[in-house]
């Protein structure tokens, strides 16, 4: 599942960088993973889910739900599929663009 993910997205995408940042639980590691050219894997020390920058963004997505009320799945899938839409650009680059990462890129030549 996750190398077909990467089969689909990293060709959608060619001239662009992406860094996709792992937490090293058990579900994020494989034995033989094929990455394309403009992937990169960077995997954070575990217990650490304040390195991560979706976390941040969760915590944006959250204020926007936190007084809805979901009666099921379908309701709560919803809601999470909006606030994600009703993001915008800016609020999306602050909290998950972090500076050390463009750092560790730019060491690293790219």
């Amino acid at each position: 599942m996750r190398e077909k993910f990467l089969e689909l997205f990293a060709p959608a995408y060619p001239k662009d960088i992406y860094i996709i940042q792992l937490d090293n639980g058990g579900c994020h590691q494989a034995l033989d993973l094929s990455l394309p050219e403009n992937v990169i894997l960077r995997f954070q020390p575990p217990h650490c889910p304040e390195l991560n920058p979706i976390e941040r963004l969760w915590s944006e997505i959250k204020k926007v739900l936190k007084w809805e009320w979901f009666t099921n799945l379908d309701e709560l899938t919803l809601g999470v599929k909006n606030a994600l839409q009703n993001l915008n650009q800016t609020l999306t680059a602050s909290v998950t663009g972090w500076q050390f990462l463009i750092e560790v890129l730019a060491v690293a030549g790219i």
